[in-house]
């Protein structure tokens, strides 16, 4: 973990209430990467605000220095961050969390996002393209006017799923009514709880996953024990040794 001061590329809305941020590292000077795995956060210090704001990494460049992060307007703070012009500097830790693992991803990998926990998938995604491997997407929304990182996703090189629950666009329903359909290898998701668990019934009980907790987070870096979830394998942090968990030690 570094903090480091970053700067404001673009910060562009990409429906009501969802905004990707492009963030710099101007310094130069080191050859640590600015990420090291799909599915890490950064920790966003904003003025005013006493605590900072964890957001999920979708995307960097390692050789140009940048991250970018796709957020919701949720409350007061990312109704601020949403106001950032290019230019502004922001205090950031990164990177931040245990990342997805892609070693373990099979041939035909899903990887299952639900709204704003669709972000990581994308550098997921990428990853997994860069090693020569297809993957599936499954993303889910409420109704159409939410969608958004579909096209990026296919111009990838992803097969993507979209699922709305009202059926306005792609498979009406959830995530899991286009899940049943498919054969898949491994799966990689983060969204809200209630997802991961049906996402768990779901899947076949010798399959391997892994999956990315939306979790409040107080420090983001492990100190002050805020987010911590029982395990078959005892406590652990969601910011530290997660936000991705290993299915096998995942206790519902």
């Amino acid at each position: 973990m570094k903090q480091k001061i970053l700067s404001v590329v673009s910060n562009v809305r990409l429906t009501d209430d969802v905004y990707r941020m492009v963030l710099a590292d101007n310094d130069k000077t080191t050859d640590e990467p600015i990420i090291s795995a799909p599915g890490q956060f950064i920790n966003i210090k904003l003025d005013g605000y006493f605590l900072r704001r964890p957001i999920s990494v979708a995307d960097w460049d390692n050789d140009e220095r940048t991250v970018t992060i796709i957020y919701k307007v949720a409350g007061d703070g990312t109704e601020y961050m949403k106001s950032l012009e290019s230019g502004k500097n922001l205090d950031v830790l990164l990177p931040l969390g245990n990342g997805f693992d892609i070693s373990k991803s099979g041939i035909n990998p899903v990887l299952i996002g639900g709204g704003a926990g669709l972000p990581p998938m994308y550098g997921t995604a990428k990853a997994l393209i860069r090693e020569g491997i297809k993957p599936s997407v499954i993303a889910g929304f409420n109704d159409e006017s939410q969608v958004f990182l579909v096209k990026e996703l296919e111009e990838l090189g992803a097969e993507v799923h979209v699922t709305t629950v009202d059926g306005s666009m792609g498979t009406k329903g959830f995530v899991t009514d286009q899940l049943i359909k498919m054969n898949y290898s491994h799966i990689f998701t983060c969204g809200p709880e209630p997802m991961l668990r049906a996402i768990d019934k779901a899947m076949p009980e010798f399959m391997d996953g892994q999956f990315s907790f939306e979790e409040r987070m107080g420090c983001g870096f492990g100190a002050c024990m805020g987010c911590s979830c029982k395990t078959k394998y005892g406590s652990k942090r969601i910011c530290k040794e997660g936000p991705v968990l290993e299915r096998s030690e995942i206790i519902w």
